[in-house]
């Protein structure tokens, strides 16, 4: 069955999901998510966020970089792909024959030894939201990467799981469908969301919170 064909969205943003947390307010999100498995730091800007990326992402090693505005907006993206300094999964896979070698793609795809990119809703008590079209970067964040790197603008710290995922609906779903609208031509959709309350391996996960708005 053909997909639908793509539309103007006319979702609006919620504006009040717009708006950064308070200090107190990461500071209490990042304690919890600590009690909960996920190393977390707080730092003051986008350019700190970047250097706590290459502090906890070792040069040369092999690393898929989730498809994120958050990722292009700290610069680890173009990094990544342009540097040298780093061994990129996404050119291996795109380098591959989606006809003939779709097993290799979807293999190489789950389970880099490190994943970093974003998620689109942090609570208050520690549980982690992220919504995707495809599904692609699930699987790896919940068990499939050697090591997983979040980077999360202070926006996106939100009260309760009922507001991180009104956030997804009301926010990031709009943002995100008129940016997949702009670079590939399709609408976006909330088609599966992960929520990650605890990680049960010690060391996996680093959650950087950063004190101003970054993605969406």
């Amino acid at each position: 069955m053909a997909a639908p064909p793509a539309r103007e969205s006319a979702l609006v943003p919620n504006p009040a999901y717009a708006k950064t947390a308070t200090r107190a307010q990461l500071d209490r999100a990042a304690a919890r998510l600590e009690e909960h498995g996920i190393h977390t730091v707080i730092v003051p800007s986008r350019a700190d966020a970047l250097r706590t990326v290459q502090s906890l992402v070792p040069e040369h090693s092999e690393v898929l970089v989730s498809t994120s505005e958050t990722m292009a907006q700290i610069g680890f993206s173009k990094e990544v792909e342009e540097s040298g300094r780093y061994t990129s999964v996404r050119k291996r896979l795109l380098a591959l024959d989606r006809k003939t070698q779709d097993r290799e793609f979807r293999q190489l795809g789950q389970s880099p030894p490190y994943e970093v990119g974003s998620v689109h809703a942090v609570t208050a008590e520690g549980d982690v939201l992220v919504a995707s079209a495809t599904g692609s970067q699930l699987g790896p964040y919940a068990f499939g990467a050697g090591k997983v790197v979040w980077v999360v603008g202070a926006q996106k710290v939100v009260p309760t799981l009922e507001d991180g995922l009104r956030r997804l609906r009301e926010y990031s779903l709009p943002l995100e469908d008129a940016r997949a609208l702009r670079a590939y031509g399709r609408n976006s959709g909330l088609n599966k969301i992960l929520i990650v309350s605890r990680e049960a391996v010690p060391g996996r996960v680093n959650l950087i919170l950063v004190e101003e708005a970054l993605g969406f």
